[in-house]
């Protein structure tokens, strides 16, 4: 009996398989005041002077975000690193996020300023 293996992530309200995740391009630039995430696995922002990123417990699981401003960082729910409500990335700076248990955790960075 062969047995089926196949993975699915929920980008905003749709569900897709991994063979179709590697068709839509899960990178993208934010050039706005304040973004949620959907599914990205890489978001790089620019182009503004400053940036909120809310981190949705409900479509992202896991994230790298790359900054090239200010940037502000939330979770939909819960806190970050069970202790911050909020952190806070400059000019440069990269900051790698994943879901577990529905609490965001940082698993790597760099330039990591915390307010």
């Amino acid at each position: 009996m062969l047995k089926s293996h196949l993975n699915k992530k929920q980008i905003d309200d749709k569900y897709y398989f991994e063979s179709e995740i590697k068709k839509i391009d899960l990178k993208r630039i934010v050039r706005e005041n304040s973004y949620t995430t959907r599914g990205e696995s890489l978001i790089l922002v620019k182009d503004v002077d400053e940036c909120r990123i809310i981190l949705d417990n409900h479509t992202t699981e896991h994230i790298i975000i790359k900054t090239l401003t200010k940037v502000y960082i939330n979770a939909s729910q819960n806190k970050i690193d069970e202790t911050y409500d909020e952190i806070f990335i400059d000019r440069g700076a990269c900051v790698e996020f994943y879901l577990l248990e529905n609490n965001w955790y940082i698993v790597s960075s760099d330039g990591l300023k915390l307010e």
